[in-house]
């Protein structure tokens, strides 16, 4: 959905990660750090003791910035935003976009987390963190970053709407074998999401996405479906495609009406009226028809007038009352 993204979108899909995740992320960091960073001072100790005092304490200075300050750049720019400790948790460094980060990013986070972090035990990044509504320290402030959570629960995953009733094998002759899967994804992600955006932007990015998958099954949304709604239900069509192919060919549920598509039949006998659409899609759009009333295209018929029991003809009919 690149092509969709707005401002509610995007905020949907980036989920900050919170204090605690973040400082069991950092605090898995600095053990490795530490801990290599001790295994290399044993080594330049042993290495550097023919060396003058001065030459040592270069040496010592140059290990503590490659270590856990130049390796904790290096791995994040190189796994776009994803260190030992976050990989452990779920996390990612982002841009604020949601973009991933660059070698300037990370090294804007690894200088100021010198300060906020190693020089001051964690206290100034934890009340930075605190203070921010994203939960973000001073180094992803100046760097324009943003730590987000990679593991979402599936309790999250949302729920697709059914269709409304009315539409209930409607497209059952629709050629759905054009559309990618791209479009299923973004069809699938914006019935999940729609009761969380804006209305108008909703309604806008449900009609884009409804000229496409018509653009692509080479037919035309029927007027008066709710974009939404014309989106539900065929995507349900393309569900029960593969629930079919997989589980074998169960009966028909509606026969096949004159242009190969479904239709369910009416109670009366007559035309099929369509109900009112429960849930999140609305009723059908009202379009303007183009029939008269009866009584404009033939003249009304005279009321059949019921004769007495003596007068009527004796063929067996008897006319309705």
């Amino acid at each position: 959905m690149s092509e969709l993204v707005t401002g509610e979108a995007v905020a949907l899909e980036l989920s900050p990660a919170r204090l605690p995740s973040r400082a069991l992320a950092v605090l898995l960091d600095l053990v490795v750090a530490v801990a290599v960073y001790i295994a290399v001072s044993i080594g330049l100790v042993a290495a550097t003791a023919s060396l003058d005092e001065a030459a040592r304490i270069a040496v010592s200075i140059a290990s503590f910035l490659l270590v856990l300050v130049g390796a904790p750049i290096a791995v994040e720019t190189l796994s776009h935003g994803r260190s030992l400790g976050k990989m452990a948790c779920g996390l990612r460094v982002v841009r604020d976009d949601g973009g991933p980060i660059q070698f300037r990013h990370a090294l804007v986070r690894g200088a100021i987390g010198v300060i906020e972090i190693l020089l001051t035990f964690g206290v100034v990044a934890c009340i930075a963190s605190l203070v921010s509504a994203r939960g973000r320290r001073l180094g992803d402030v100046f760097a324009g970053t943003l730590v987000v959570r990679e593991r979402v629960p599936m309790a999250r995953g949302g729920f697709v709407p059914p269709p409304p009733p009315w539409l209930a094998g409607r497209f059952s002759g629709l050629d759905l074998s054009g559309v990618p899967d791209g479009l299923w994804l973004a069809v699938r992600q914006y019935l999940t999401r729609m009761q969380q955006l804006d209305p108008q932007v909703g309604w806008t990015m449900a009609e884009r996405l409804a000229a496409d998958l018509a653009a692509r099954t080479g037919t035309p949304a029927p007027q008066g479906v709710p974009p939404a709604a014309y989106l539900a239900a065929v995507l349900q069509e393309r569900q029960a495609r593969e629930a079919r192919r997989a589980f074998g060919n169960g009966p028909a549920a509606h026969a096949p009406g004159r242009n190969g598509s479904a239709v369910p039949p009416a109670a009366d006998g007559g035309r099929p009226q369509p109900a009112q659409a429960p849930g999140p899609y609305g009723p059908p759009i009202a379009q303007p028809t183009s029939e008269q009333p009866p009584s404009a295209q033939q003249p009304a018929s005279p009321a059949p007038v019921e004769q007495p029991s003596g007068e009527r003809p004796g063929t067996g009919f008897v006319p309705p009352a």
